[in-house]
């Protein structure tokens, strides 16, 4: 039997967000004072990322013990130096005697044409946001590295809807896998299962949204980059114990969370990220929990759509015309 539970029910992590809502930028972060075995999966064409390459199987640090997402284009991954700040403070890092090293793995997205571009996450946000994390409810919407999310953008940022950051998580049995994603995709999100294009670009009504993939065919030809400022980023989260190659593999299937609900996904303008995060409490089947761990990302992305407000001029799921 699947049911829901909070993300904070997953044991051993702590999430918390600093945000600059004026800016329309900021920072989450999720942490594991314990370490967690850790692995990505990047897609698309256009990744900010920080600490991906140690995740391969093949290198020495076996445990992590935080994933910062962020603001900010790639000026974000600044603020992991806050989180590395704080985490030493509290003698949370890999030992090399004189200190301890935390290992703070980043992705950022793009969000400097919203709000003030001059103002980007920083180590002093980056700081705040571990100083707020916690392990009770978790906050969405315009939150954190949701801050200035966007989507539906191929016909301009005038055009675009706002965004935000969403969580999920599902636990069958022992078992428990949650979802964390700022969603700032190029496309549409569309909810598979209630068959609902819950957002895209707004048609010059600016109440109903159009089709991004049927704008791109229709220009094919066109080989002009005008859309680099994307990227969805995220995480999925479990009480499982896998190794790092599996927890590689869990991040993979994730993945498939974001083909559901964005069209299109992993673009050459994108830089989809997914960490994978094992805190490594109980036995279980890498496959289920990689089925879980899609099932959740794809219910995480429709909640940050649907939890997102409206901001520095941009309307939202709420303001669409439905029939």
């Amino acid at each position: 039997m699947i049911k829901e539970i909070g993300f904070n029910e997953i044991e051993g992590i702590m999430v918390g967000h600093a945000q600059d809502l004026e800016a329309a930028t900021g920072v989450t972060v999720i942490i594991s004072e314990e370490g967690a075995t850790a692995g990505v999966d990047v897609r698309g064409g256009a990744p900010g990322t920080r600490e991906t390459d140690l995740l391969n199987p093949v290198n020495l640090v076996q445990k992590i013990h935080a994933v910062m997402l962020a603001g900010g284009s790639a000026f974000g991954l600044d603020a992991a130096a806050g989180v590395m700040q704080y985490l030493e403070e509290k003698g949370i890092g890999f030992d090399v005697h004189v200190t301890r090293v935390p290992i703070v793995c980043a992705a950022v997205l793009f969000d400097l044409t919203i709000g003030d571009y001059r103002i980007r996450p920083d180590k002093k946000m980056g700081y705040q946001a571990c100083v707020n994390a916690d392990s009770k409810d978790v906050l969405q919407g315009n939150v954190g590295a949701g801050t200035g999310a966007t989507v539906g953008k191929i016909l301009g940022m005038e055009h675009a809807m706002k965004s935000g950051l969403g969580i999920y998580a599902l636990q069958a049995g022992d078992l428990k896998v949650g979802a964390l994603v700022a969603v700032n995709c190029l496309g549409d999100v569309i909810d598979p299962v209630a068959g609902e294009k819950l957002a895209g670009p707004f048609n010059e009504d600016m109440l109903t949204v159009a089709d991004t993939e049927e704008i791109m065919i229709k220009s094919y030809s066109g080989k002009k980059d005008l859309f680099s400022g994307n990227t969805t980023i995220g995480i999925v989260a479990t009480n499982a114990s896998f190794t790092k190659a599996q927890a590689a593999k869990l991040a993979s299937m994730a993945q498939n969370g974001y083909a559901r609900t964005m069209r299109p996904a992993h673009s050459m303008f994108d830089g989809d990220t997914i960490f994978a995060m094992s805190t490594g409490s109980i036995e279980a089947d890498l496959t289920v929990a990689g089925f879980l761990a899609a099932r959740a990302m794809e219910r995480a992305v429709i909640a940050a759509v649907k939890n997102a407000g409206s901001l520095c001029g941009l309307k939202c799921y709420a303001d669409l015309k439905r029939e």
